[in-house]
């Protein structure tokens, strides 16, 4: 199995001439003219055009330069890269924070990876595609050429064939003496005609793929972005908890009391069973919407912080949960990290409470500064697996859209101890 990434990777090889890395190189080469021409039309077309409008206006070219002709080249190229690099080159380019052509053109016009791009579209119009012809036909098409030779002389109407415009061919002894020339030049040329293409294929990705500082500038955009949508995403939840709260549950409230103050009416008989029937039944679905907002951000973590929540979750734990590892004084943190510690301590003491068979779990949390730590222990038969389906894949999820980590030590026998960790720095 060919695993190189590049020509230069699989030229060391000793099956590379039976690869199809030679042939990829050549028609890499070839396809140069296909881009290369138009981009030096369009140059020249834009060139033009400035000059007819004079100095002043001479940047309306440049800027169209840099939207019909750089951007174009550029994502043209990565895709052409393909044939001799098998590792996409990503596009540099960052996304607007804003909708419109507008907002798109002002990033584009301060980026730096746009103005590689238009310094690559005029080299490679004026330069490149014709250096890539050259060796092509150095290397790939006099080979060839000796190779025809016989061919050549068998069509030509005098009978004779002048090879690459040098040596004048008359009989076919020496025709075939080019095209055994020919046999012997051409695996010994593929060799430099990779090697050239695959520095080629470098200068294309050193200019036009994304460089590290770029990359690191998407990445946090990409930070950004998700912690805006985990933002947005815990205000909807808040939303709907104050809805559930000041809406649906109060008219629960006054339908029980209603029903209640019925049931007391009512005298004795089927009518009075009904009542009490439905009065326990809007009891029942009243304690289960308590439940469902309590789910949804409980009100013990907007009150108290999480370290009275964890205190509370451990309260109403079936098992004794030993709390005297929390820390007192943890601040305040992001709304986000505490509902997803919350949430997690909760599904970490109900899987221990479902699966583990432990007589006791114990719940520490402390604030680093820089990180958030919770770990919860138990002295259970150990096991765990993420993969049961016991809830933990979800939790980890959960944490690792904070860029936090979920870490379990389970061996079998026990004990089991679930660590998180979620990034919050907090100012002094």
């Amino acid at each position: 199995m060919d695993d190189a990434r590049t020509p230069w990777q699989a030229l060391p090889r000793p099956r590379y001439l039976r690869s199809a890395w030679p042939w990829r190189a050549a028609g890499y080469l070839a396809a140069s003219a296909l881009t290369g021409i138009p981009v030096l039309l369009a140059i020249l077309l834009l060139a033009g055009f400035g000059a007819a409008l004079g100095p002043v206006l001479i940047g309306l070219p440049l800027l169209a330069a840099l939207g019909l002709v750089g951007l174009p080249t550029g994502a043209v190229e990565r895709r052409r890269l393909r044939l001799v690099d098998t590792e996409p080159a990503p596009a540099p380019h960052r996304t607007p924070t804003e909708p419109g052509l507008a907002a798109w053109a002002r990033l584009r016009y301060r980026e730096q990876a746009t103005w590689r791009e238009l310094g690559y579209a005029v080299l490679h119009g004026f330069l490149l595609w014709w250096v890539d012809l050259t060796v092509l036909a150095a290397f790939l098409g006099l080979p060839l050429l000796l190779l025809a030779t016989p061919l050549q002389l068998a069509l030509a109407a005098d009978h004779e064939v002048k090879v690459v415009k040098l040596w004048l061919v008359t009989a076919y002894p020496a025709a075939f003496a080019c095209a055994a020339a020919g046999a012997l030049l051409l695996p010994a040329l593929l060799y430099p005609l990779s090697a050239y293409a695959g520095a080629r294929a470098a200068l294309t990705r050193a200019l036009l793929a994304p460089r590290d500082r770029e990359l690191r500038g998407r990445l946090d955009e990409v930070t950004r972005s998700r912690a805006r949508l985990v933002d947005a995403f815990e205000a909807e939840r808040r939303r709907i908890e104050r809805d559930l709260h000041d809406g649906a549950q109060q008219r629960l409230v006054a339908l029980t009391m209603t029903l209640g103050l019925a049931r007391l009416d009512a005298p004795p008989g089927p009518l009075a069973d009904q009542l009490a029937a439905a009065h326990e039944e809007a009891g029942r679905v009243l304690t289960e919407l308590r439940e469902l907002i309590h789910g949804i951000h409980p009100q013990v973590l907007t009150d108290y912080g999480l370290t009275g929540a964890l205190a509370d979750i451990a309260e109403r734990s079936a098992l004794p949960v030993d709390t005297d590892a929390i820390d007192p004084g943890l601040p305040r943190l992001p709304e986000s990290v505490e509902a997803a510690a919350y949430f997690g301590v909760c599904e970490a003491l109900a899987n221990i409470g479902k699966h583990s068979g432990a007589a006791r779990a114990s719940v520490a949390a402390r604030h680093t500064g820089a990180a958030l730590l919770i770990d919860v222990r138990d002295d259970g038969r150990g096991g765990a697996d993420p993969a049961a389906g016991s809830g933990l894949t979800g939790l980890a999820d959960r944490i690792a859209v904070l860029d936090g980590t979920l870490t379990i030590t389970s061996p079998p026998g026990g004990p089991t101890v679930l660590s998180l960790e979620i990034p919050c720095p907090v100012s002094p």
